[in-house]
C-alpha cells in the first residue's frame, strides 16, 4: 500500500475551525493496518525540536488520517524543547506527558477506544534522502525490526537529541519527582512467627 504521506495538512471540518494551521506540510508516514506486533506504526519528520510548534499538526494529521481522537501525547523530556503540559484541539485539550525511560526517538499518541500509536521520530535536519527512506520504510510492515534496525536500512544518520536510550525502572521522571540509580533494595520486616 502506498504511504500515508500528507504534502499539507487538511482542515478537520468546522469543529476544528481554532486549530492552529501549519505553515509547512507535514511529514509523516502510518502504516495502512495499525497492529501491534511492529514496534512502530509509522514515522514523523518534525521541523524542529520545539514540543510546542511542531505537536499540534502531528495531533491533527493523526486525528485526521485515523478518524480518532488523541487523548494524550507521550514524548522524550529531554529530547524536546518547550514542551507543553496541554495543547488545544477540538474543544478539547490534550495531555503531554514527558518521560526519561524511553526511547527519545519515539512518540506515544494515546487514543480512547484503540491501541496506542507510536511514531518513530526522524531528526528534524536529517537528509532529505534518507528521512523520506524512513518515512516509507515505516509505512510498510516494520514487523520484527528494531528502531535501530529502521535506521540502519534507511541509512538515517544518528542525532544526538533522538538518542537510543535504555529503558530502566531506576530512571523515571514526572511532576512529582525523579529517581535516578539503583537504590538499595529495602529489607522486609516480617511479624513474628505464632507461637
Amino acid at each position: 500500500m502506498t504511504p500515508a504521506l500528507p504534502s499539507q495538512l487538511a482542515p478537520l471540518g468546522a469543529v476544528s475551525a481554532s486549530l492552529p494551521q501549519a505553515d509547512s506540510p507535514l511529514r509523516l508516514s502510518l502504516h495502512p493496518v495499525l497492529d501491534r506486533r511492529a514496534v512502530v506504526d509509522g514515522a514523523w519528520w518534525p521541523y524542529s525540536h520545539d514540543a510546542t510548534a511542531e505537536l499540534p499538526g502531528l495531533i491533527a494529521a493523526v486525528d485526521r488520517l485515523l478518524g480518532r481522537v488523541t487523548l494524550r501525547v507521550g514524548v522524550h523530556q529531554d529530547a524536546w524543547e518547550r514542551i507543553p503540559r496541554s495543547i488545544p484541539a477540538r474543544g478539547r485539550h490534550i495531555r503531554v506527558g514527558w518521560f526519561r525511560y524511553a526511547d527519545s526517538r519515539m512518540i506515544t499518541l494515546v487514543f480512547a477506544a484503540a491501541e496506542p500509536v507510536v511514531l518513530l521520530i526522524i531528526p528534524p535536519g536529517a537528509a532529505t534522502g534518507p528521512a523520506e527512506a524512513t518515512l516509507k520504510l515505516t509505512a510498510q510492515d516494520t514487523t520484527g525490526l528494531t528502531p535501530d534496525d529502521i535506521v540502519t536500512l534507511a541509512h538515517l544518520p544518528h542525532d544526538p537529541v533522538f538518542r537510543a536510550t535504555a529503558a530502566s525502572p531506576a530512571s523515571w521522571a514526572d511532576e512529582g519527582g525523579r529517581v535516578t540509580g539503583q537504590e538499595a533494595p529495602v529489607p522486609v520486616r516480617r511479624p513474628p512467627a505464632p507461637v
